[in-house]
C-alpha cells in the first residue's frame, strides 16, 4: 500500500486510547489519538484523516455532536464506539451520520476488521452499479431514472438528482441506493443489505440498516423506499 490510512481516534480513557492506538499502528495505520471532542474537531480539521473513530461519551464535545460537526464538513467514514449496546447510543450516533458502530469492550482484531470493511466500501462506492443498469427505466450510459423521472441516479459519476437538483449522499448512502437500484420493486432483506452494503460476512445489527434507510428517505423522498413488514425494504419501480 503506497500510502498509509490515517485514523482519527477520540477516546477519553487513557488505557483504552493507548492500547487501541498501538493495536492500530501494529496493523499499519497512522493514528492521531486525542482525549476529548474539541481536540478531535481540531485534529480533524488539521489532518483530514481517512476515517474517524469516535467514542460516544467524551468530554468537551460528545462523540455524537462531533460526528455531526464532521458530517457537516465531510463525507469521511465515521465509526462510533459505545460502552453500551444501548439503542439510544446506537441510533443517535447513526442518525448523526455515522456509518457503523462498535460496542466496547472490543477485540482489536474485530475493530481492525470493521475499519477495513468501512474503508473497502468507501473505496468501492460504485459496487452494484452494473447490476442496476438494466433494471430501471430509462437507463442510459449509467443514468437510471425512477418513478415519474424525478429521481435520477448516475452510476458512473456517482451523483443523484431529485427534481433536477443534486442530492448529497455519503458513500454508504450511495451504496445503499445503488443496491436498491439494482433491483427496483424487489424486496431486499436487512441481512442482504448488511452483507452487500456494509460488507458484513457475519450477522450484524439491523438497526444500522434501518437508520440509514430513514436517512436516505429524507434525501430522495419518504415514499420512494417502501417498508415490507417482516421482510425488508424495496425501492418503488
Amino acid at each position: 500500500m503506497a500510502e498509509q490510512t490515517h485514523v482519527l481516534f477520540v477516546e477519553d480513557d487513557d488505557v483504552i486510547r493507548e492500547a487501541t492506538q498501538l493495536a492500530l499502528e501494529r496493523n499499519g495505520f497512522v493514528v492521531t489519538a486525542v482525549p476529548d471532542g474539541l481536540s478531535g474537531l481540531e485534529a480533524f480539521r488539521a489532518d483530514r484523516p481517512d476515517i474517524a473513530l469516535l467514542d460516544v461519551m467524551v468530554p468537551g464535545l460528545d462523540g455524537v455532536s462531533l460526528c455531526r460537526r464532521i458530517r457537516d464538513e465531510s463525507t469521511v467514514p465515521v465509526i462510533m464506539l459505545s460502552a453500551r449496546a444501548d439503542s439510544i447510543d446506537v441510533v443517535l450516533g447513526l442518525e448523526a451520520g455515522a456509518d457503523d458502530y462498535v460496542t466496547k469492550p472490543f477485540d482489536g482484531a474485530v475493530l481492525v476488521a470493521r475499519i477495513r470493511a468501512v474503508l473497502r466500501r468507501f473505496g468501492h462506492a460504485s459496487g452494484g452499479a452494473g447490476r442496476a443498469e438494466d433494471s430501471a427505466s430509462g437507463a442510459s450510459d449509467g443514468l437510471l431514472t425512477f418513478g415519474d423521472g424525478d429521481l435520477e441516479v448516475d452510476t458512473e459519476g456517482m451523483e443523484v438528482r431529485r427534481s433536477g437538483r443534486p442530492v448529497a449522499l455519503t458513500p454508504t448512502e450511495m451504496r445503499l441506493l445503488l443496491e436498491f437500484s439494482s433491483a427496483p420493486g424487489t424486496v431486499l432483506s436487512r441481512d442482504r443489505l448488511l452483507e452487500r452494503v456494509w460488507d458484513y460476512g457475519w450477522g450484524g445489527d439491523t438497526r444500522v440498516v434501518d437508520v440509514h434507510v430513514q436517512r436516505l428517505r429524507t434525501k430522495i423522498g419518504q415514499d420512494r423506499i417502501e417498508t415490507v413488514r417482516g421482510f425488508g425494504y424495496k425501492l418503488k419501480a
